[in-house]
């Protein structure tokens, strides 16, 4: 089995495993945005195709067992336990069917922080527009916005939202087990965007205290199973009836009797679905569970291999000494409370991408923020070349 020493030696061990990506041959610190994927997410993608052309409509057999090892693959990444877990292509579209089925009637209050992920910050703005009440709470310090939102939900609040690690600074978000406790003494419900947290820190439910909120996320990033693999648990004993709802909603229900005007459910983790939809992500998604358990690319050495990278990344950063009103990194947070990735910042954070990019290193960037991913497939002199070609950009 691989160590976290190995996965720092150049050629990284883990680089033969990525060969469509040339992880070996290109500096992807992108891995914040766009990680690579392993080969073996090619496979399932070929398999879907091969499938459909073998067993034309009778696929779905197929395609749904596949989606039950996806959804496994998801719980073992939350640490095990019960509660439904529903698929979706995107986290916005499992986010809006889960608050169509909040009582906003009775509840109109939405509280959330300032640094949410796009498509949350968005849908929850908008909301506001409409005429519900959106309360945004700081998101820094970090440690301390769990207790901020529980003393910002009351008893007209539907729901509280927050990132388990914030998608601009990579700030690990803390007291959320206070969060929770405050949304069950008002009766309103906490949900956790996981997105990038999982793989890269332990994000065990039951050691954050948190097996009684909602959890969302997706693997286009720090899981490698790429577009349309989001994911949304529910609590043990949830059940939602989302206004916002497909045919699939009820497809383990089509057998069964009910009234023709009744709109009728399936099981808990069907709830959310939409309707018929290209199973190929799910091929891909459950070769690449199979992979990461295969290698050994535990959550646990996982977590290791990125608090590393990002250390080091810190250190080659620090030691360059530019000049703060060119590019500067964010320390209000120490590098081991941080997820997986280093944000810089700068005016022309924009014109650094770019040129970085000419010169084949792959970065993010949104605004003023600079953002170097590294991953598991990538080796320490790769990270070091990459700082080094900033600083001669610099």
């Amino acid at each position: 089995m691989l160590s976290a020493e190995d996965l720092r030696r150049d050629p990284n061990p883990l680089a033969p495993d990525y060969s469509r990506f040339r992880v070996g041959e290109r500096l992807l610190l992108s891995g914040h945005s766009h990680q690579a994927w392993p080969d073996r997410g090619f496979e399932g993608q070929r398999q879907a195709w091969l499938d459909a052309a073998e067993h034309v409509d009778e696929k779905w057999e197929h395609a749904f067992a596949r989606a039950e090892r996806v959804r496994e693959g998801y719980r073992r990444l939350l640490g095990g336990g019960e509660g439904a877990i529903a698929l979706g292509p995107a986290t916005h579209d499992l986010l809006v069917k889960w608050i169509s089925a909040l009582p906003l009637r009775d509840r109109p209050r939405l509280v959330t922080t300032d640094l949410e992920f796009h498509a949350l910050r968005r849908q929850l703005d908008r909301l506001g527009e409409a005429g519900l009440e959106v309360v945004k709470v700081a998101a820094l310090p970090s440690e301390s916005v769990g207790e901020r939102i529980a003393a910002a939900v009351d008893d007209r609040t539907g729901a509280a939202f927050v990132s388990a690690v914030f998608y601009k600074n990579a700030h690990v978000a803390g007291g959320l087990d206070r969060a929770l406790e405050a949304c069950g003494r008002v009766g309103a419900r906490l949900l956790v965007d996981a997105y990038h947290a999982l793989n890269v820190v332990p994000f065990d439910l039951a050691a954050w205290g948190i097996e009684g909120a909602t959890v969302t996320g997706g693997g286009y990033k720090y899981v490698q199973l790429g577009e349309g693999n989001a994911f949304l648990r529910m609590p043990p004993g949830e059940v939602l009836e989302p206004v916002v709802t497909g045919w699939f909603a009820e497809f383990d229900a089509l057998t069964g009797s009910h009234r023709p005007d009744e709109v009728a459910w399936g099981s808990a983790g069907s709830r959310l679905a939409g309707a018929t939809y290209d199973p190929t992500s799910h091929y891909r998604a459950s070769e690449v569970f199979d992979f990461f358990d295969e290698r050994g690319l535990t959550v646990e050495l996982l977590a290791q291999s990125y608090r590393h990278q990002v250390k080091l990344l810190a250190e080659r950063f620090d030691a360059l000494d530019l000049d703060p009103a060119l590019v500067d990194r964010d320390r209000s947070a120490p590098v081991e409370k941080l997820g997986g990735f280093l944000a810089l910042e700068s005016p022309r954070a924009g014109e650094l991408r770019k040129a970085l990019l000419a010169r084949g290193v792959f970065t993010d960037h949104r605004d003023t923020t600079l953002r170097l991913g590294p991953a598991p497939y990538l080796s320490d002199r790769q990270i070091e070349d990459a700082i080094s070609t900033l600083a001669k950009l610099v």
